[in-house]
């Protein structure tokens, strides 16, 4: 059984740094491409960053510069680093595993940027 779940999330002031967390279990990580989507309220669920199963990395224009994906096989994790927070970066972060388009989500985790 495939498990997903993000932690990590929290209240942050704008310009301030989080990193989310997302281990997963049930599945051959290192096989599967990791990506981190977005939902703020009203708005549709978004793609944010993604990483490959080879490490190759893209990003959404909006966080280019400011957040950064990494994985450890080792660990069965995933990670999002965000730095330079911004107001427009408040939504629920939702981690996704995704093997040959048969995908897995998690619960999400909540990232308010407010002063």
């Amino acid at each position: 059984q495939v498990q997903v779940v993000e932690s990590g999330g929290g209240l942050v002031q704008p310009g301030g740094s989080l990193r989310l967390s997302c281990t997963a279990s049930g599945m051959a990580f290192s096989s599967y491409f990791m990506a981190w989507y977005r939902q703020a309220p009203g708005k549709q669920r978004e793609l944010v960053a993604r990483i490959t199963s080879g490490g190759t990395t893209n990003y959404a224009e909006s966080v280019k510069g400011r957040f950064a994906i990494s994985r450890d096989n080792a660990k069965n994790t995933v990670y999002l680093q965000m730095n330079s927070l911004k107001p427009e970066d408040t939504a629920a972060y939702y981690c996704n595993a995704d093997f040959k388009r048969v995908g897995y989500w998690g619960q999400g985790t909540q990232v308010t940027v407010s002063s």
